[in-house]
């Protein structure tokens, strides 16, 4: 299952309140696609399936389903603000990547 750095819940709760929506947590997934093979997809979701993976960080549920988790075994999610300011996925398990750090295999 991923992690989530302090800053990454900091802004994602930032986010989740600027949505204003009761029940929302980030739902992170791996989907094949992308030009390295799998492809992460972040989005709010207040559907949880009674499979998926839960885990909180401070005030952010975060779910994933047991075929993304296995992907993200050891991943940890990180936001840097600044001149590249954007969330990030570091992940242990992913054998190569595309140059825009959205795809892996």
């Amino acid at each position: 299952m991923i992690t989530l750095t302090d800053n990454a819940a900091t802004k994602v709760k930032q986010l989740i309140d600027a949505e204003g929506e009761e029940g929302l947590a980030l739902r992170v997934e791996v989907r094949p696609g992308g030009c390295s093979g799998y492809s992460y997809e972040m989005y709010f979701d207040t559907d949880v399936a009674a499979d998926d993976i839960r885990n909180t960080y401070g005030d952010v549920d975060v779910v994933v389903d047991p075929t993304s988790a296995q992907l993200l075994q050891g991943a940890t999610l990180d936001y840097k603000d600044g001149l590249e300011a954007g969330f990030a996925i570091t992940n242990p398990s992913a054998q190569s990547s595309c140059g825009c750090g959205q795809s892996f295999s």
